[in-house]
């Protein structure tokens, strides 16, 4: 099931007391305060991890509790540190904090972590308060409490290259050609119902993450169809690889339909928009998709790679021109918009 929304209450663990304790021990005349401090609280940690691509982990479980430390005790000793809880979460997950529509973390790379509830102080026991003048102290401080909040967590998947396009234009078909990914596949519109992530290998070792997002249709900025609630997930691709069909089902033009998505991604954002793109005619098994092509190339007045995910026509072609665009892009772009 992929999640890509999810609240979460998450809470530190309190501190321990401090003990209030004096020594007695025989052969030990006037034996001092030796309470000891409280242990810190566990905190609580969000961690962005590789090989995850969904929040559904979190879906059934929205409560997220660190233990709490352990009281001190006599004989100066420190009650036991709580234990941390770390949460695994997809890179690319934003981390907002609920009731202030804040964002706190942005965990775009494996490994970062972030602290979204602290864990309590322990109090200190009375041999702290022990002082030239007051050698016998009989107080001691209670722990404080764990840092507790709601936090909303939004999934912005993260990929070099994003498939966008019209439902039926073979976004699917291409994806699980050019990667070991398998979604589902069928002659109806609307088959993808949620993003699919591949990697797609070339010679030499190099790879690229390629995300096969639901279909877009005219209105999808206003929740029209599938599309708008996923269109966020193309913010964090460097690349938007427009698929075209290029022979339409009925009187669609090529060109039109482009236009269309067009419109869609600058109404959704700008920015978005203004990413680097290349357009890619799927289909060209098909017979007069020679023409369909010469044409499209004509009306759009750029260039257009002409593949046929089906039979595997021109795939390594694409792959390579995919690549070097890549590579003539800085390491950072792609954050969001």
């Amino acid at each position: 099931m992929f999640v890509d929304e999810v609240e979460i209450f998450v809470q530190g663990g309190d501190g321990g007391h401090g003990c209030v304790s004096f020594r007695r021990e025989r052969f030990v005349p006037r034996g001092g305060p030796d309470g000891g401090d409280g242990g810190n609280g566990g905190s609580v940690y969000l961690e962005a991890v590789d090989g995850l691509d969904t929040l559904s982990d979190m879906a059934g479980r929205h409560h997220w509790r660190a233990r709490g430390g352990g009281h001190g005790k006599g004989k100066n000793m420190t009650g036991k540190k709580g234990k941390d809880v770390v949460i695994r979460v997809p890179t690319g997950t934003l981390i907002y904090d609920r009731d202030l529509s804040l964002l706190l973390q942005d965990l775009k790379k494996a490994g970062h972590r972030i602290c979204v509830a602290q864990g309590g102080q322990g109090g200190k026991g009375n041999a702290a308060f022990a002082t030239a003048t007051e050698q016998t102290p009989r107080i001691a401080q209670p722990g404080t409490e764990g840092r507790q909040r709601w936090l909303k967590l939004e999934l912005k998947l993260i990929a070099d290259l994003g498939l966008v396009g019209m439902p039926n234009a073979g976004k699917s078909t291409l994806l699980s050609r050019l990667s070991a990914a398998r979604p589902k596949i069928a002659a109806y519109a609307f088959t993808t119902l949620n993003p699919q992530l591949g990697i797609v290998e070339l010679s030499d070792y190099r790879r690229m993450v390629m995300a096969d997002l639901p279909g877009l249709i005219e209105g999808a900025h206003r929740g029209l169809g599938l599309g708008e609630a996923f269109l966020r997930h193309i913010e964090r691709t460097r690349i938007i690889v427009h698929l075209l069909d290029i022979c339409p089902a009925g009187e669609a033009d090529p060109a039109e339909n482009y236009r269309t998505i067009r419109r869609e991604l600058t109404a959704y954002s700008p920015k978005l928009a203004a990413k680097p793109e290349m357009i890619v005619a799927n289909k060209m098994d098909l017979t007069g998709s020679d023409q369909a092509l010469a044409k499209l190339r004509d009306d759009l007045k750029t260039e257009v790679i002409g593949i046929s995910a089906v039979v595997g026509t021109n795939l390594k072609q694409l792959t390579e021109a995919l690549w070097t665009k890549l590579a003539q892009l800085p390491d950072e772009d792609m954050g969001d918009t």
